[in-house]
């Protein structure tokens, strides 16, 4: 790799507004070291309407007015190399950001700055690192067009204008159909309901008492937060809002919700007398939720990841007391077990995301953090955690995560991990085989951006997988930009920049985006909320790329009945090797995706599917070429099912039966 560095040391005079013209994006990777690696961010929530991220002050400590370097990192994408040469340096500054500007995709790139403290200019330092890396260029086919206007034209009842942020996609109706919840901060939560006939999104959380949904509207909550999963163990989801009534950190002034289908309606468990007296509902003010079944019950709890201020606003793992509960009357007694799982942590918490990580089967939890290092928590195997980042290599102190998702990027079985950092570095960390973490993103996908959700999925159905960052333009235009990872035989996946198409939303307040296969022609749909700093109506975007590639959808129920959150779906091709999804439990950010494994297959086929749940069970299940292009739901295995492979059926190249289910061979 040719690496360049221009290196810019300016000391004891003032700098104003200079500007550094850096070269083409394609062959830029920016290291603005200080203000990510050294700065405490402070934020501006007058400036914006919303309690979310304006930079307008770096505290510095430890800026050299003399770099020195003995010798330059191996790999510029981890800054910490880099910030332990400077630590040994004494010197203060104040940096105010005039023009950020991480956000820009011009052909030339600029970046301003000023420097000041106590009536003394000290030093100002800029790297700019540029490096020669492998480009394919944008691939010119536009992914995506918006069908917002016929779909989900914006009016004040199904896509009201207003600050929304989290989604997530559940059967809020119990119909059978999947539903898009959104949190709504400064306007009603909204139930979206995809109506085949007229072909639009109708809002059923409408403003009438009599509605069974109208519970779910909480206008005075301030959600930012939501997920869903089946806390109870009765078959049906819950939805956990977490609001925060304008509080940035710490104490809240308004408590989350838990909704229950009970009585007809929707109805708020956390306000229960068995709850109140418990002093079970969280106050704090936090950002992202998820479901995670620790002990492998089908029973889940709801992680919340709170934003602490000093020692006020732990990590919350919120669960049903079976002891005290009745659920055959509905009486659901909730506890904070987040100190006896291990999980009871104080941090400026962010995204979270849920799945079989470090364990096989069991449901481990990651949290990208801000101002302080990620958490990546393996289950022991008796619903209690130890906490791994560090030995796993994916703690990126000095960095400020946002939204996370994880997937299988290369095909090897082990769950990778995709997060966007606060216009710092964006990761993409593929699991080696000795269970720690390598960052393989390029410069392009590293490119900092004030980035929000992540997403990755497959939505042009070609088996490779894409992942979506959802930038807020909050400073100048941030467009949303889309990678595709494409597996490659003994090597690390190729990542190409593809043309997004109509959902950058260069001027797009993102702050939340869901997948969902809204009309079931077999691709999968991006919804994207926006607020903060702007009212703004939810977009929807289809694939744009109509295509004869083959498809299929699974669903893996718990031994309840209900979406099997955290479980892993692998699915064995003719052809192509094995593909691997995991079903969302939450993720993004502030977000929960549909609670389906989507395969996109090309032109080949699935010949197995193994499923795996978060107690350890396992099946397998032969298809039929005539099983494609449909949706499989497959049911937690009971005694009388058979969940082997019988040894002369077909895993497809590269696999064969082996004690019942398909293994590399």
């Amino acid at each position: 790799m040719k690496l360049n560095i221009l290196l810019f040391g300016l000391s004891s005079f003032t700098l104003q507004k200079r500007r550094f013209i850096a070269l083409t994006r394609e062959k830029v990777e920016r290291f603005l070291f200080f203000t990510s690696q050294c700065g405490k961010v402070h934020t501006a929530e007058e400036e914006t309407g919303g309690l979310e991220d304006t930079p307008t002050e770096i505290q510095v400590r430890h800026l050299p007015t003399r770099p020195s370097f003995k010798k330059l990192p191996a790999d510029w994408s981890h800054w910490s190399s880099l910030y332990k040469l400077f630590r040994k340096h004494r010197g203060n500054a104040c940096v105010r950001w005039t023009d950020w500007c991480a956000s820009s995709r011009s052909e030339t790139e600029s970046v301003t700055a000023t420097s000041e403290m106590g009536g003394v200019w000290w030093t100002s330092l800029l790297l700019l690192l540029t490096h020669q890396h492998q480009s394919n260029g944008q691939n010119p086919e536009p992914m995506f067009q918006a069908i917002t206007n016929t779909i989900l034209p914006p009016d004040n009842i199904n896509n009201p204008t207003q600050l929304n942020y989290g989604m997530a996609v559940t059967d809020v109706d119990g119909g059978g159909d999947l539903e898009v919840v959104v949190a709504g901060y400064n306007g009603p939560n909204l139930v979206l309901k995809y109506d085949p006939t007229n072909k639009k999104l109708v809002n059923i959380a409408i403003d009438d008492t009599e509605s069974p949904y109208y519970a779910l509207r909480d206008p005075n909550g301030n959600a930012i937060g939501v997920t869903a999963c089946d806390v109870d163990g009765d078959g049906l989801e819950e939805i956990y809002f977490l609001n925060t009534n304008n509080a940035y950190s710490g104490k809240a002034t308004y408590s989350d919700k838990l909704f229950k289908f009970r009585n007809g309606r929707y109805e708020d468990l956390l306000s229960d007398e068995i709850n109140v007296n418990r002093g079970v509902a969280n106050g704090m003010a936090g950002r992202s939720v998820a479901c995670v079944d620790r002990k492998g019950t089908g029973r889940y709890a709801v992680y919340v990841s709170n934003y602490a201020r000093g020692s006020v606003g732990p990590h919350v793992l919120l669960e049903m007391d079976e002891a005290a509960s009745d659920v055959s009357r509905g009486v659901i007694a909730l506890s904070d077990v987040a100190a006896e799982a291990g999980v009871r942590k104080l941090t400026g918490g962010r995204g979270v995301v849920v799945g079989p990580i470090l364990n096989h089967v069991r449901s481990d939890v990651f949290c990208d953090n801000e101002n302080g290092p990620n958490f990546l928590f393996k289950n022991k195997g008796d619903g209690t955690f130890d906490e791994m980042a560090r030995q796993a290599g994916v703690t990126d102190e000095f960095q400020h995560g946002r939204g996370v998702a994880l997937a299988d990027f290369n095909g090897d079985g082990k769950t990778d991990i995709v997060y966007g950092n606060w216009n710092g570095p964006h990761r993409l960390y593929l699991q080696t085989s000795d269970s720690k973490f390598r960052n393989i993103a390029t410069g392009g996908f590293a490119q900092p951006s004030p980035v929000r959700t992540v997403i990755a999925a497959d939505f042009d159905n070609d088996q490779e997988l894409e992942v979506f960052f959802n930038n807020i333009a909050y400073r100048g235009d941030a467009p949303n930009r889309l990678f595709r990872v494409s597996r490659k035989l003994n090597k690390d996946p190729v990542i190409e920049e593809l043309n997004v198409g109509e959902a950058a939303e260069p001027q797009g307040r993102g702050t939340g985006g869901t997948v969902a296969d809204l009309d079931g022609d077999g691709q999968l749909d991006l919804l994207l909320a926006h607020g903060e700093s702007a009212q703004q109506p939810i977009s929807v975007f289809k694939v744009t790329q109509v295509s004869s590639n083959k498809w299929l959808r699974v669903i893996p129920r718990t031994q309840f009945g209900a979406f099997a959150r955290g479980a892993k779906v692998t699915a064995f091709t003719s052809q192509s090797g094995a593909l691997t999804r995991i079903i969302d439990g939450g993720s993004g950010y502030l977000c929960e995706m549909e609670p389906v494994a989507h395969f996109g297959l090309g032109t080949d086929e699935v010949k197995v599917l193994q499923v795996s749940w978060p107690d350890g069970a396992v099946m397998s299940r032969a298809l039929q070429a005539t099983e494609m292009n449909s949706v499989v739901e497959i049911s937690y295995p009971s005694g009388e099912m058979l969940p082997v492979l019988e040894n002369n059926t077909q895993c497809g190249s590269g696999f064969a039966v082996e004690n019942g289910f398909c293994t590399g061979v």
